[in-house]
């Protein structure tokens, strides 16, 4: 059974991160471990304020000790939120323990949406995130993250050139698979372009545009991915299960709208989900 590692926060209510990657993973049937950097009472997104948070960074290490005395080996790594950049810096010490060979090293550097960064983060985490992305395998960022990561001015209206554009300058970094959320051809249709340096292809997957905006479909698109290239999908199959799943989660939201700033629905889907990866198990 493949085996992935997930390393970021978890917030106890409102799906996201850990609460979204761990079910999802589990339901494409890949062994999902985890290691939390932080705990949260609810995620950070608008309807919730007030929030607790308790840093996990000092437990990180302990928790890798163990597992290399244990001899636990991971075929992915997959890294999402940070919240500092010592955080940024214990990754880059797990991925050297723990990398072998045939491990792939996915990272998404979440550090903003919008245009802007997240509340905490500086220029100097950006500048520390590229670094972790120079050990990656895959990043995704979304096109506020491609933008920082690049130092380039955001823009919400891309065209396809630029997209391409800033996918070969995001594998200059140093990953050679980088995969771009947010992507969007036209005015009725949204998904996510990637470009493969060693092939030097691109690749895209888009679907129906939908209006609003809908906590979690990041950490969402990511598990699937992730998920996906650990079972030994091509780009290309990986990115059209990981666009369609987060549309299906958005389609699936729709009912309960009013409830969106809670978190996508998700858990009708993982049935169907779990059916398209298992011609994939072995």
């Amino acid at each position: 059974m493949k085996r992935v590692v997930t390393i970021q926060d978890i917030s106890c209510f409102g799906k996201c991160s850990l609460t979204a990657a761990l079910p999802v993973i589990s339901a494409m049937g890949v062994e999902t471990a985890v290691i939390p950097t932080a705990v949260l009472s609810t995620h950070t997104g608008s309807g919730f304020t007030g929030y607790t948070f308790r840093d996990l960074t000092d437990d990180i290490e302990p928790i890798a000790d163990h597992w290399e005395r244990l001899g636990l080996k991971f075929d992915t790594i997959y890294t999402g939120y940070l919240g500092s950049r010592r955080q940024i810096a214990v990754m880059k010490d797990f991925i050297g323990r723990f990398r072998r060979e045939d491990t792939l090293v996915v990272v998404d550097p979440v550090m903003g949406d919008g245009g802007r960064l997240y509340a905490g983060f500086d220029n100097a985490f950006v500048t520390e995130m590229r670094s972790l992305c120079a050990l990656a395998d895959v990043i995704l960022p979304n096109q506020t993250e491609a933008a920082l990561l690049l130092g380039r001015d955001y823009s919400n209206s891309l065209t396809e050139a630029d997209t391409r554009e800033m996918l070969m300058r995001l594998t200059q970094l140093g990953c050679h698979t980088a995969v771009m959320t947010g992507a969007s051809p036209d005015s009725t249709r949204c998904g996510a372009a990637a470009y493969d340096s060693r092939e030097d292809r691109f690749y895209t997957s888009y679907g129906e545009k939908i209006d609003g905006s809908f906590h979690s479909t990041g950490d969402i698109f990511s598990s699937v991915i992730s998920g996906g290239l650990t079972l030994g999908m091509g780009l290309q199959t990986a990115l059209d299960l990981a666009v369609g799943f987060t549309h299906d989660c958005i389609r699936a939201t729709l009912p309960i709208r009013e409830e969106q700033w809670y978190s996508v629905r998700f858990e009708p889907c993982l049935g169907r989900l779990a059916q398209i990866c298992e011609n994939f198990i072995r």
